[in-house]
């Protein structure tokens, strides 16, 4: 990873967010850009955290768990947070298959009244 810091404007760009969410992130600890007088720039650490941190997100992980499994890194190492990740993919990954079996049974409810309804057309 690159030594370049990116300003506030710039991360909110490479990340697609909007300003509001990253202050939001950062009043939440989740990250803690260096402060130079009122401007804030993000390096490495932070662009990391910051994939990390959407990237849980896209899977469904609340903010505080996200955030509790970053600090387990800093307290406690990898492979406790390992740990813990498999736990919280584990519970995600049963959550999300049971999300996809509703889907699964409202789109062919759905599939089946849309055809009645085209039966009784013709």
């Amino acid at each position: 990873m690159s030594d370049t810091r990116l300003s506030f404007k710039q991360m909110c760009a490479r990340f697609d967010v909007t300003p509001r969410t990253l202050r939001y992130y950062e009043y939440i600890e989740l990250l803690s850009p260096t402060r130079e007088g009122r401007s804030r720039f993000y390096g490495p650490r932070e662009t990391a955290r910051m994939t990390l941190i959407l990237r849980g997100r896209r899977f469904g992980f609340s903010l505080e768990e996200i955030r509790q499994w970053l600090l387990m890194y800093e307290e406690q190492g990898t492979k406790p947070q390992f740990e813990i990740f498999r736990e919280y993919a584990d519970r995600q990954l049963d959550a999300l298959r049971a999300q996809r079996a509703e889907l699964d049974e409202t789109i062919d409810d759905l599939t089946e009244l849309r055809d009645e309804v085209a039966r009784s057309l013709d």
